[in-house]
């Protein structure tokens, strides 16, 4: 049974390592965009993070340590794997944080993130209405869509009234930007 603890203890290496090799390609350099209320939300989840969860964990090692063999013993696994995923998110959340840039100022004149725009598909003159913001805050069931996809691509520097191409996995259709507020 020592082969099955070895399995589960490179599993969770793998796991370390695509965690630190995710925090790296972060790097300096890439500025995430939030609103306050994405930084927020950000914080909060680091709070209950390193205040809650983390606690919690060391407790669950704790008492999976106290029931003997560890390379036989699958809940003190579940929770060095459960410790893994924690302190990367960590990880992730202070990096993210020590790049972030506040959207604030939003202007109407042209679209920029943390602008919500009308458009109107030029094919069938159905409507929708996005709001634009970094890609850590984008959520499509709430129409809010990344800085970073392409019909925000598409949409960025343009003025009500402009119809513009965006060019999508799916193929390029055309919509026409309707409201910028």
């Amino acid at each position: 049974m020592l082969y099955y603890g070895l399995l589960n203890l490179e599993v969770l290496e793998k796991a370390k390592i695509k965690i630190i090799n995710e925090v790296m390609k972060m790097g300096s350099k890439n500025t995430v965009y939030l609103t306050q209320e994405g930084l927020d939300d950000l914080k909060k989840e680091l709070d209950n993070l390193i205040n809650v969860r983390r606690p919690e964990n060391i407790q669950a090692i704790k008492e999976a340590r106290s029931l003997g063999d560890l390379s036989e013993n699958a809940e003190y696994d579940a929770a060095r794997n459960e410790q893994a995923q924690i302190e990367g998110r960590i990880q992730q959340l202070e990096k993210m944080l020590e790049n972030v840039s506040i959207i604030t100022e939003v202007t109407t004149d042209k679209v920029g993130i943390g602008n919500t725009v009308s458009i109107k598909y030029v094919d069938d003159d159905e409507e929708d209405e996005y709001k634009i913001v970094g890609s850590q805050e984008a959520d499509p069931f709430e129409s809010k869509i990344s800085n970073e996809s392409p019909i925000a691509q598409a949409l960025f520097d343009h003025k009500v009234g402009d119809i513009v191409t965006v060019e999508s996995p799916n193929g390029s259709y055309e919509v026409e930007i309707v409201d910028i507020r």
